[in-house]
């Protein structure tokens, strides 16, 4: 066991219960107790209902839409285990939110992925264990160890096992070229990119396609699906283009705004999601979710044990 004692502790908010569930099924040992409800007029009443003192805490919980509700029940949990002398505490976000505001990108804006790292921080929080997040960068705002995991090597087994005809990998959009490019090269196929010119928050106009999707099966692969507008656009102009099957994959399922309609009328053969965010009520046709629960599992297990996380996961994407 770890030099920091044989204690560990799993914890979790109400963003991914479910998730939690699985990490201490795989591992073994059982979700820690808690109590988390709220006041009458919705503040945060959070007791930890087991002794914490000495342990090796992680707390699992996506900053997911109800975004601020779910941070901030992370942040409370940092603050409720640092005084109740937890040894290390982490956050597990399997799902980082802000992450798409990572810089100023015009005058007279914050920069919010820094300041949740800061508030992470502030909180009590010791390391931070996160998959796939939108920028890389972001580690950058920690001074405290990140774990970065992806969720290509759990994604990419269920992708061998789609049989696609003359596979060629398309990024929706350039920002995804570096992980288009990782999926290709695992799947040892070609690369297509989609030049995408953003022209607000929600809307984008696809200009041109680099590469050749005619005749072949696509696999669109993106961190994220927001809005849906993006990747189903991208499955559209493929279509035009000529391609056969389109298979849509993605890590990070925030389906906002009419993301759910868009993605059922989207003409794809296979939508693969992976956990990391609970799917919303709302049923998706041709919807597979992938359980990044192992993967978190062993992760976890390898900090507790102070072994090294990259020598277990990729980390060349």
């Amino acid at each position: 066991m770890s030099a920091r004692g044989e204690r560990l502790r799993v914890f979790t908010g109400t963003a991914h219960p479910k998730l939690a569930q699985d990490i201490c099924s795989h591992m073994g040992v059982p979700l820690g107790a808690a109590s988390l409800q709220r006041f009458p007029d919705g503040e945060i009443n959070l007791k930890v209902e087991c002794d914490v003192r000495g342990a090796d805490v992680f707390v699992v919980q996506p900053t997911c839409p109800p975004v601020h509700e779910n941070l901030f029940e992370l942040l409370s949990y940092a603050d409720c285990l640092r005084r109740a002398s937890a040894d290390r505490i982490t956050a597990v976000i399997p799902y980082y939110g802000y992450a798409r505001k990572d810089r100023k990108d015009e005058g007279r804006v914050p920069i919010n992925a820094k300041l949740v790292a800061n508030l992470l921080v502030a909180s009590g929080y010791t390391r931070v264990v996160a998959i796939d997040l939108h920028a890389a960068q972001i580690q950058g705002f920690f001074d405290i160890p990140v774990d970065h995991l992806f969720a290509r090597p759990v994604l990419i087994e269920r992708v061998r096992q789609l049989g696609a005809d003359k596979p060629v990998v398309v990024s929706p959009d350039v920002g995804g070229v570096k992980l288009a490019r990782a999926y290709a090269k695992d799947l040892e196929c070609d690369l297509a990119i989609i030049d995408k010119r953003r022209i607000s928050g929600d809307t984008t106009v696809i200009e041109h396609i680099i590469g050749e999707v005619k005749g072949r099966d696509v696999l669109l692969v993106d961190d994220m699906v927001s809005t849906g507008g993006s990747i189903v656009d991208a499955a559209r102009i493929v279509k035009q283009k000529g391609a056969n099957a389109v298979f849509l994959v993605a890590t990070h399922a925030v389906l906002a705004g009419k993301a759910v309609e868009r993605l059922n009328n989207a003409d794809v053969e296979k939508i693969l999601f992976a956990d990391t965010i609970p799917l919303p009520d709302s049923k998706i046709t041709r919807l597979e979710t992938v359980s990044i629960a192992q993967l978190l599992a062993r992760a976890i297990d390898r900090i507790h044990r102070s072994e090294s996380v990259s020598k277990l996961f990729e980390t060349d994407n």
